[in-house]
């Protein structure tokens, strides 16, 4: 009797350990019981605020909760969203939208062509609280939109207006051939008319009321978020997941580790990182999870223009010249990155291809004996005789934390100079970032649209955006011509010469166009990366095993 029961209790506990072995052993058994699909965000978003959003992690919790007029497919093609239809008047400048008549916040209150109003007018308010939209020069497309955000217009010359429940009309400065695709950004979101009364209304879970596929149900600071579908949303039916679950794990090996014990079902790219230099075996590991696809984003270093000696174009061109990016994409990154010389990645449209395509991005070339002339004369135009000590500053990543000290090696090395790094939280980044204090700071920026004017016009006087202290009218009048124009050719020509004006300042040193390394467990279907290097997942569901 004693070896019966001896026998049936390890027969037990082996039955036990089999069971959770097998859990930990990368599986998605947990998820997929659960129906929930599981990511890693890294960071706190910094505004879930339609109109204050300014990044990647923000954007891709924003855009499971709330959907505007349109939606963009993987390809980046219109589809419509809480606009069922539109109309366009002869001379392209009018659209005439037909809201849901199903449409509704996930308070049960219908969703309104009035909501759209406030919202849009919202964003453009200069005296927004707690600070005025950086997005708001996205809506400049609508007339009377720009004099109202600088203060030299009233609101009432906003040329949206909701002439009933479902019927939104807008008016338009000129033609814009991709103004549907900017209506599926975040700015141009509604937001609940409740707001007016509580500018805080995006800082809980508890006060957002919002008209997405998914309504936020939990919200744990610096820890997790959880999304759970919208039962008052028109597509209900289509929106499997039964939770979307996001983690705070700022630590490329954490993360991986929690991808290989079943705890994520998506690790790395756009929001979480897997160790670079696991990417090769990675992919022999997995080479049915493991994914490496070229978006249309760039990485970029900007420089604080405004801040001596860096107001010198010599010294800042020096700094870009001497970089090495063939050593950095090929000995650094390691994911498939290319090279980058110019704004435009790949993948954005261009006349009748690519625009990379039509216009090549050979705007300079690098040269260490070029860029060791140019400093010593930059340096002797302001007095120097050494450049002083500077610092680069990234928020914490392993990669970029691995970028600045290639880029810093490559400058002691090859121009003798001095310089620091320094790594950020988040949200501290951003605000320096934004108010400018820094002298050289890691930069990202992924298409808002399918379009090249998303990355041309980000670097206007008038772009909220544009943190590198450039300004020059004559690129502002090429960018406004560009949006005064809608033959295809003649965009493409503007942009082609605003881009080279704006390389040549060297304001920014190109780094490379991104790729998204990411794993993805391979029963997770209907979930994608689109073509900017946003990831999608509100049609996201689970293969049967």
């Amino acid at each position: 009797m004693k070896t019966n029961k001896l026998v049936s209790i390890l027969s037990l506990v082996l039955v036990f350990a089999l069971i959770t072995t097998g859990c930990a052993a990368g599986s998605n058994s947990d998820g997929q019981r659960n129906n929930e699909f599981r990511m890693n965000l890294a960071s706190e978003p910094p505004s879930l605020d339609p109109a204050q959003a300014t990044d990647q992690v923000s954007f891709t919790v924003i855009n499971a909760i709330y959907q505007g007029l349109t939606t963009l497919d993987e390809n980046g093609d219109v589809q419509p969203g809480i606009a069922e239809t539109w109309d366009i008047s002869e001379d392209g400048k009018t659209y005439t939208f037909t809201i849901r008549s199903d449409a509704q916040w996930n308070n049960g209150d219908a969703l309104t062509a009035h909501d759209f109003e406030f919202a849009w007018k919202r964003a453009l308010d200069p005296m927004l609280v707690p600070e005025p939209s950086q997005y708001a020069y996205q809506l400049y497309y609508i007339e009377g939109a720009e004099a109202y955000n600088t203060g030299k217009g009233s609101i009432d010359d906003v040329k949206v207006n909701a002439t009933d429940d479902h019927t939104l009309v807008v008016t338009l400065n000129a033609p814009t051939t991709y103004f549907e695709s900017l209506l599926s950004t975040s700015v141009y979101f509604p937001v609940h008319p409740s707001v007016a009364e509580n500018e805080a209304f995006a800082a809980s879970a508890d006060t957002m009321i919002t008209n997405g596929p998914f309504t936020m149900t939990d919200w744990k600071r610096n820890t997790s978020i959880t999304l759970e579908p919208s039962e008052t949303y028109y597509d209900r039916e289509n929106i499997k997941f039964s939770k979307v679950f996001f983690t705070m794990v700022n630590d490329s090996n954490s993360e991986l580790n929690m991808y290989e014990t079943g705890k994520l079902d998506f690790a790395g790219y756009p929001t979480g990182a897997l160790p670079t230099d696991q990417y090769v075996s990675l992919e022999k590991k997995y080479p049915d999870e493991f994914h490496n696809k070229g978006i249309a984003s760039l990485y970029y270093y900007l420089i604080n223009t405004t801040e001596a000696p860096f107001t010198n174009q010599k010294i800042r061109q020096a700094l870009s010249l001497s970089v090495n990016r063939a050593d950095l994409t090929e000995k650094v990154t390691l994911g498939g990155q290319i090279p980058a010389y110019g704004l435009v990645p790949p993948g954005i449209k261009g006349a009748e291809d690519e625009f990379r395509n039509e216009v090549s991005d050979d705007y300079f070339q690098e040269d260490i004996e070029l860029a060791k002339q140019l400093l010593e004369e930059g340096l002797a135009e302001e007095g120097l005789t050494q450049l002083p000590a500077f610092s680069v500053i990234f928020n914490t990543n392993e990669l970029h934390q691995k970028v600045a000290e290639a880029i810093v090696d490559m400058w002691r090395n090859n121009l003798g100079i001095d310089v620091q790094i320094g790594n950020e939280e988040w949200g501290v980044f951003l605000d320096n970032r934004t108010a400018m204090n820094y002298q050289v700071a890691r930069a990202g920026w992924g298409a808002d649209y399918n379009d090249p004017i998303s990355f041309i016009g980000l670097f206007t006087s008038k772009s909220g955006n544009n943190n590198t202290g450039y300004s020059n009218a004559e690129y502002d009048e090429l960018v406004k011509q560009v949006n005064n124009t809608s033959d295809a050719a003649e965009r493409m020509q503007l942009m082609a010469d605003a881009e080279k004006m704006f390389i040549e300042s060297h304001s920014i040193i190109p780094l490379y166009y991104y790729s998204n390394v990411y794993l993805m467990k391979p029963n997770v279907k209907g979930v994608y990366v689109d073509f900017k290097g946003d990831i999608i997942f509100t049609h996201g569901y689970y293969e049967a095993e």
